[in-house]
């Protein structure tokens, strides 16, 4: 059996949904399973590569639009070499991959396409490309959803849930090493203060102006650091001035992933404050959960958030754009030693359970076998 990935992007660069790919490229070659990759490149070079024994096909760029890749030689690529494959695994949002599987001979081959999110945002592109994604989940042979939730409220999926299967993102413990050094640098920094941790794009869906606003609620025993940048860096920065938050709320930047693991590691909350769908999982929630880290996630209708933190167990979930309910969910957790001892413990045993890599391999391959 023989497995191409197509993706938008690809290792080294590293967002959500690369991260599953590359974990899923790792681990089927380990396992003798060929899996090769078909994304774009970031310029307009079209590379031939090879990642640790397997195949990546880098198709240059001449543009985007809507955050959609514009690529002619994406197409050619899988034109070329789709004989050579038995399934395609189609990681979607990708409107490139979706027409490029319609420009290629696809008769014999498996479809697994990985929901990882409905198009929220960019809805003018949904109405032009509703079509040909509905043409491709009809082709698919099965459908992965992230959560049986998320699979359950979306739209788009309602006519295919026959085909899916709920197989939660998985993710490799030893990825995030922490740094005994760092952890201590970290926490001589903000001494005697509970640190409660932020990361992601700081883009709208996110909600970080909430997790700030929550800072209001706290006294100077809390200290929240938010990591990340975005386009809403420097507005979030003016809230902070603005509010006289400085010694309460830090903006970190982009944490370098050597440091990321000793951050989880030094902070005692993981905090996921996102308001909208466009969140339909939050890989970093199960980051932080591999550190044994309670979590405190919001109720997002439709997405799968609240579900991979389980409320009164691996931490707390709260009411969207309600800063008076993330701070009271920070002090709940940490002000009782033995209530907090509870919530790490459940949190490492459900990362364990639900968002190891093993078990979302295991899961796939299962798929795999059985088309």
């Amino acid at each position: 059996m023989k497995v191409l990935q197509l993706a938008k992007f690809y290792y080294p660069v590293m967002g959500g949904v690369e991260t599953v790919a590359y974990d899923i490229a790792e681990i089927l070659n380990e396992k003798g399973i060929v899996c090769d990759i078909l994304c774009t490149n970031i310029n307009g070079t079209t590379v031939y590569d090879n990642v640790n024994g397997y195949k990546v096909f880098r198709a240059g760029i001449i543009g985007d639009l809507f955050s959609t890749q514009i690529s002619f030689k994406y197409i050619e690529i899988l034109r070329d070499i789709i004989d050579e494959y038995d399934v395609l695994h189609v990681h979607l949002p990708n409107p490139l991959a979706n027409l490029a599987i319609m420009c290629a001979n696809v008769k014999r081959k498996k479809i697994v396409i990985h929901w990882h999110s409905d198009i929220i945002k960019q809805k003018n592109l949904l109405k032009i490309y509703r079509p040909m994604q509905s043409w491709l989940l009809k082709k698919a042979d099965a459908i992965i959803g992230t959560s049986e939730q998320y699979i359950q409220n979306s739209k788009d999926l309602s006519e295919y849930q026959n085909k899916c299967i709920a197989v939660p993102i998985g993710i490799d413990p030893n990825r995030l090493n922490a740094d005994a050094n760092i952890i201590k640098i970290i926490k001589e920094r903000y001494f005697g203060k509970k640190i409660i941790l932020s990361l992601g794009r700081h883009v709208y869906y996110k909600g970080f102006k909430y997790l700030i606003e929550s800072a209001q609620y706290l006294n100077d025993e809390y200290i929240i650091l938010i990591g990340g940048e975005g386009p809403l860096t420097n507005e979030l920065a003016d809230s902070i001035v603005k509010n006289n938050f400085q010694t309460k709320v830090e903006l970190l930047g982009k944490i370098d992933r050597d440091e990321l693991g000793s951050y989880f590691s030094a902070c005692d909350v993981f905090c996921l404050p996102s308001i909208m769908k466009s969140e339909a999982f939050g890989v970093v929630q199960i980051e932080a959960m591999s550190f044994a880290k309670p979590v405190i996630a919001t109720n997002i209708t439709g997405s799968g958030t609240s579900w991979v933190n389980k409320h009164d167990s691996s931490g707390l979930n709260v009411e969207i754009m309600d800063s008076q309910q993330i701070a009271d969910a920070v002090k709940k957790i940490t002000i009782d030693p033995l209530l907090y001892q509870r919530y790490s413990v459940d949190a490492k045993r459900r990362f364990d359970e639900y968002f190891h890599r093993d078990v979302m391999l295991a899961q796939i391959i299962d798929i795999y076998k059985s088309l």
